[in-house]
């Protein structure tokens, strides 16, 4: 059976919504991310792209280019709602779909035009998702992801495209070779040094020519190149691992601050696995340093969600890794090999008292733990003043991670 594959992206997210919650910004060159001088833009106004200024770059670079922007840090809870309104409305409307981002979805409409036209589905789902959260949204229709994808960002802003069957290899052709996704900076300039600029070139290249040049990678992306992509649609993400880390504004040699820091990441990872019904058996530690080396340890223990086993052996792999006396740049804490399961209480340890506190915090957390904006009010983080450093969402809930616009500390 033909495939029909719909990708949805919510044009320069962040940036609506902030204008949705502030009309004045409309019109206006906006930029969302980092607002220290190491901040990196999470997203901007498509008013700051004349200006060179894009996603990803260093905020000091962005606001050089661009003086005249609005600078806002953002914030992870205001997003997370939003995107949580536009999934709802895309669950109730497809029989299968993927989020593959806090901004971006795939669905699955194959074999629906024998009931419904899709391309005249997608253009009234596209816009009851405007009407109902007040969001522009941009969608690309075909054969497969790859090409529905590449469609999407070729139809914004605020707009639809349709590639018809068949003609895949026309429509990339004439694009530059960046255009196809997993092609980065490094990638394409090695394209460029092989004089390949455009996508036809790689399109009218033996395919073993282009193993040799670029290996496995090489295969893949020739038939990205022609089109061709058997990638499904995975309507759940199984989470492997849950992770926290900050960049510090300045490089620090607070060895307090530290230990806080990295004590408010593991407080609010307990929390999360304890909501989504999680052990984890293995604990890392991170540290960057101000020279860019970075360091990390890990330890096995047993399977446990519980913040007084969890800090402690936390803290323990931080003294144990921060031996240089060097200004760190960076922190984070990671829990992996994870299982599904509930905190069974030590025989010799623990009690029945320690256990109760443990469902009562989390229950004031679920119920009164977040602000308007969906920010957490009560958590470790908040206290050092960096509310985002805590998710009071379930990460279980088979969505993707979601990336904050803001993670410097």
């Amino acid at each position: 059976m033909d495939r029909t594959i719909l990708h949805f992206d919510l044009d320069t997210f962040f940036v609506s919504v902030e204008r949705k919650n502030n009309p004045l910004l409309n019109g206006k060159p906006v930029l969302v991310g980092g607002v220290g001088d190491r901040g990196v833009v999470a997203a901007c106004s498509y008013e700051t792209r004349g200006y060179g200024v894009h996603s990803g770059m260093p905020m000091k670079m962005a606001r050089n280019l661009c003086p005249e922007a609005v600078v806002i840090r953002g914030e992870a809870g205001v997003y997370s709602k939003e995107s949580k309104n536009v999934t709802e409305i895309i669950r109730e409307s497809v029989p299968v779909f993927e989020k593959a981002s806090i901004d971006e979805f795939y669905a699955d409409l194959s074999g629906m035009d024998k009931f419904f036209n899709c391309q005249l589905m997608a253009s009234e789902l596209r816009q009851r998702i405007k009407r109902e959260t007040g969001l522009p949204i941009s969608y690309g229709l075909s054969v497969n992801k790859l090409v529905s994808k590449v469609a999407t960002g070729e139809a914004k802003p605020d707009n639809e495209k349709r590639i018809i069957q068949g003609e895949e290899k026309a429509f990339l052709a004439p694009m530059p070779v960046q255009k196809i996704p997993m092609v980065g900076d490094k990638t394409s300039q090695l394209l460029y040094n092989l004089g390949i600029k455009y996508v036809k070139t790689i399109q009218d290249m033996p395919m073993e020519m282009m193993g040799k040049v670029l290996g496995k990678n090489g295969i893949v992306l020739w038939n990205k190149a022609n089109g061709r992509d058997d990638s499904p649609i995975i309507p759940f993400h199984e989470r492997k691992s849950i992770s926290n880390e900050r960049t510090f504004g300045k490089d620090t040699g607070d060895v307090h601050r530290m230990r806080e820091m990295i004590r408010a990441m593991a407080e609010n990872l307990a929390y999360q696995l304890r909501t989504g019904n999680k052990l984890t058996s293995c604990i890392s530690v991170k540290i960057r340093y101000s020279d860019f080396n970075t360091f990390s340890r890990q330890l096995k223990i047993p399977y446990t969600s519980a913040d007084h086993i969890l800090i402690p052996q936390v803290e323990r792999l931080f003294d144990q890794l921060y031996n240089r006396r060097m200004m760190v740049r960076l922190v984070g804490v990671n829990f992996s090999d994870l299982v599904t399961g509930n905190y069974q209480i030590n025989l010799f340890d623990d009690s029945e008292e320690r256990l109760n506190l443990y469902q009562a915090m989390d229950y004031i957390r679920n119920r009164y733990g977040t602000d308007k904006r969906g920010n957490s009010i009560l958590s470790w983080g908040t206290t050092l003043g960096i509310p985002n450093i805590a998710s009071m969402g379930n990460p279980f809930n088979g969505e993707p991670p979601i990336i904050p616009a803001h993670r410097n500390a």
